[in-house]
């Protein structure tokens, strides 16, 4: 019996030490809650970018939203590529949400097929702006064409890469007006910039380092 006293209060030490650690994880202190405009999507928000964020989805608290997604839409578009994907869909790089609200807000990205640029979906009410080789938005919706040539690519400078950034709202009442459709093009203009810095394509892949707004006829 006086063996087994000495082993159980070891244990009980032990079990008490942890609770005091985090998760038993030493010191090593929790993940940051990340929920400022700034903060979301993995820091590729430019102030500008950050402020139209607020506005179109009216806060400036949102949901604690983890890293991860810049390094996981880089692999996956390089692995489309390699794959010699047309059309390719992922998950969200980052999902924005409303603490107690249906407002959403995702951002993906994925290659498209130049004779299908938005894949199975055709998309209404969308204004055309000229920034990178194509870009839409409305109210709900917004898209950003790109193409890239990268090292990331093997054989890109015969076959550039087709990459789609398209931003989508779950929910969302704003009307369409040129101010919503700007304030979109400004977040989606500034994670797919990120992106594409990541993936090293050449020249940002055409992409200034300013949204540019300026309408292409209809």
């Amino acid at each position: 019996m006086t063996h087994v006293r000495k082993t159980i209060k070891p244990i009980a030490s032990g079990l008490a030490a942890c609770l005091l650690l985090t998760a038993c994880g030493g010191d090593k202190e929790p993940e940051e809650q990340r929920v400022t405009a700034a903060q979301q999507c993995d820091d590729t928000l430019s102030p500008d970018a950050g402020r139209a964020l607020e506005a179109v989805l009216r806060t400036k608290k949102f949901v604690h939203d983890p890293r991860g997604g810049l390094n996981r839409s880089g692999e996956e578009l390089t692995a489309d590529y390699e794959e010699r994907g047309r059309t390719t869909m992922h998950p969200p790089m980052c999902r924005v949400a409303v603490p107690g609200s249906l407002d959403r807000l995702d951002i993906d990205f994925g290659l498209y097929d130049v004779d299908e640029p938005f894949g199975d979906v055709h998309p209404r009410g969308l204004h055309a702006y000229d920034m990178g080789r194509e870009a839409q938005s409305g109210p709900k919706k917004a898209y950003l064409f790109v193409t890239c040539i990268s090292s990331r690519f093997n054989g890109s400078e015969q076959r550039p890469a087709r990459i789609r950034g398209e931003l989508t709202f779950t929910h969302s009442e704003l009307p369409d007006t040129p101010a919503i459709r700007q304030a979109n093009l400004t977040v989606l203009h500034s994670v797919t910039l990120a992106v594409v810095k990541r993936l090293g394509c050449e020249n940002n892949a055409g992409l200034p380092d300013k949204p540019v707004f300026t309408p292409k006829p209809d």
